[in-house]
């Protein structure tokens, strides 16, 4: 038993609230599932559903789902669903018509359902929000509230956050004020410490992902992002699972909560947003006491500002600057481009879309589009010279909105501008 599971157990099985905060890897899934089932066990006889699991990602919500029915495989009482966007809503609704017992979500799908007949949650007993800074981060907030108005007041409520989230008491009375009293809760925090496939992070822009595998077609690749569907993406996650080698390719939609067996590398090929970001991407290896990992992030010269806030946050890493020892590729990788118009489309998406990602940065010291030398990132896709792109820093609905909530309530940005570069 972890210390996580050790510290959370005792006090959720006996109906304490809780809000836990512990390392990536350190075993939280089990702290809470383990009191989620027993809890339901004990009042089996009420009619709908007893525990509800928030989760701020598909993936996320889809791997709790799997251990929760390897926890229950016995107990023909327990049933789940799953309530994720991307899978057949109608399935999801005959499912609770059945009356499940636990239900595993992420936001927007379940409170779609819980404003349908079919759903029964009056018996409500617990409710457990999984890593809910990312909940918040990720913009659900306005559905978590609603979800939380609509569900009935006499239940307990299980918190989870990474350790090193950096508005964590902010984060966690945001969330406390719309269900539970204070003076019932139980603050927790523990710091309870291969051949595969290594995972490769990298920017957020699905363009830059695009142009990227082009290029690596011919290697053992597998990609994830958000926006691919659902079928592809669930099918995407269980093929590295199962792989014995390879390389996931992905955006921050797996960044977090994932247990993927024996990571050997984590190399960042766009930084993160800040120091509890970056934790997370790198928590995807060595997994679980004990285990052993390598990560890697790539900064360009206009990003080695990041190098402080991890520094502040007591992360230290080596410093390597060994580029210059190696044949120069420059003049090779634009005769490429240069002559495959649609490698050459692909490059000119990927500069766009790195450019655009700056728009979402909290560190506006580090990730500054002014200090950009925008004729070398230009050359570093092979572009010759750089293309004229109109950004509109501001925060448009049509463009990342819940990303752009989340920006501006972070750093109170001022009114939309428009510049071209």
């Amino acid at each position: 038993m972890t210390d996580i599971q050790a510290a959370v157990l005792p006090k959720a099985i006996k109906g304490v609230d809780i809000v836990a905060a512990a390392k990536t890897g350190s075993g939280k899934t089990l702290a809470f599932l383990i009191p989620a089932i027993e809890l339901t066990n004990r009042v089996l006889d009420i009619k709908g559903t007893c525990t509800i699991i928030i989760s701020p990602t598909r993936e996320l919500a889809m791997q709790t789902y799997n251990v929760l029915q390897q926890l229950v495989v016995l107990n023909k009482n327990i049933t789940c669903a799953l309530l994720i966007g991307g899978e057949s809503k109608k399935k999801q609704a005959m499912d609770l018509a059945k009356g499940a017992k636990i239900i595993v979500a992420t936001p927007g799908r379940l409170l779609d359902h819980m404003r349908s007949k079919e759903f029964v949650f009056a018996n409500l007993k617990c409710l457990v929000l999984d890593e809910a800074d990312k909940i918040l981060q990720y913009g659900f907030e306005e559905d978590l509230k609603q979800i939380m108005n609509l569900l009935p007041d006499n239940h307990i409520i299980v918190v989870t956050f990474g350790l090193n989230t950096i508005y964590i008491i902010a984060d966690i009375d945001y969330i406390l004020q719309w269900s539970v009293d204070y003076p019932n809760v139980a603050y927790l925090n523990s710091s309870s410490g291969g051949s595969t496939p290594p995972v490769l992070r990298v920017p957020r822009s699905r363009h830059s992902r695009c142009s990227f595998r082009e290029f690596v077609a011919t290697r053992s690749l597998d990609i994830v992002l958000g926006k691919m569907n659902q079928m592809e993406r669930t099918k995407t996650m269980q093929d590295f699972y199962s792989a014995k080698t390879g390389t996931l390719f992905c955006t921050d939609v797996a960044a977090r909560g994932l247990d993927i067996p024996a990571v050997d590398w984590i190399v960042q090929f766009d930084p993160p947003g800040d120091t509890s970001e970056y934790i997370h991407r790198v928590g995807r290896t060595a997994r679980g006491i004990g285990g052993i990992g390598n990560a890697v992030l790539l900064l360009r010269h206009e990003e080695k500002g990041f190098l402080k806030y991890l520094q502040e946050a007591k992360i230290y890493v080596e410093l390597y600057k060994m580029w210059d020892d190696y044949e120069n590729h420059q003049p090779m990788l634009e005769n490429i481009i240069e002559n495959n118009n649609h490698f050459k489309e692909l490059a000119i998406e990927a500069y766009e879309s790195y450019i655009r990602a700056f728009e979402v940065r909290k560190l506006k010291d580090v990730f500054n589009l002014m200090a950009l030398d925008l004729d070398v990132l230009a050359k570093s896709y092979g572009l010759k010279e750089k293309p004229e792109v109109d950004i509109r820093i501001g925060f448009k609905k049509k463009h990342r909105a819940r990303k752009r909530i989340a920006a501006l309530l972070e750093n109170n940005t001022n009114a939309p501008k428009s510049i071209k570069l």
